[in-house]
């Protein structure tokens, strides 16, 4: 059996997922679920993932699916709290490009006009705006480390003496 819960916060509902595995087995009642919620009048909907310590490649198409889902009735979702290990995976497929995933709840609601959670302060919006990007809110083809800084493109710096792959002395 899947388990989630379901929150409203104004007019966005709020799915938080309580498996920690979001794996084959679950991923039928979890759609189901999601379905159910988008039938029931639903249009925008906040998938909280921060229970969820692993995910296969077939959960993954099953965000892409809840995605499209509410896509094709006008209506958006954003995934939030996604851990760091499943955060880089969905970014090193390129998920990201079709989902929007944000660092936490707060910022998910606030990107659907919602109320934050955070102070009005300019520095925590500042810098939240920035942790956001670090990793998520990369361009594609710039990628970044952990703390947000830029990698040189290329992998291994270029051989002083000439083609990487030639043995030395020839």
């Amino acid at each position: 059996m899947f388990q989630y819960s379901l929150e409203q916060s104004g007019e966005v509902g709020i799915v938080r997922v309580k498996e920690a595995k979001l794996t084959y087995p679950v991923l039928s009642p979890f759609f189901d679920a999601v379905r159910r919620i988008v039938e029931g009048g639903a249009r925008k909907l906040v998938i909280d993932l921060g229970a969820v310590a692993y995910m296969d490649s077939v959960a993954i198409g099953c965000l892409i699916d809840i995605h499209r889902l509410l896509e094709h009735r006008q209506g958006a979702v954003k995934f939030s709290g996604l851990q760091p290990r499943l955060e880089t995976m969905l970014f090193m497929t390129g998920v990201q490009k079709a989902v929007q995933v944000y660092r936490d709840e707060a910022e998910a609601l606030a990107a659907f006009g919602g109320p934050r959670k955070q102070s009005d302060d300019v520095s925590s919006a500042v810098a939240g705006a920035a942790a956001a990007r670090s990793v998520l809110g990369a361009r594609p083809g710039k990628p970044l480390d952990r703390e947000g800084k830029r990698r040189p493109r290329g992998g291994t710096p270029p051989n002083p003496d000439g083609y990487a792959g030639r043995p030395p002395g020839l």
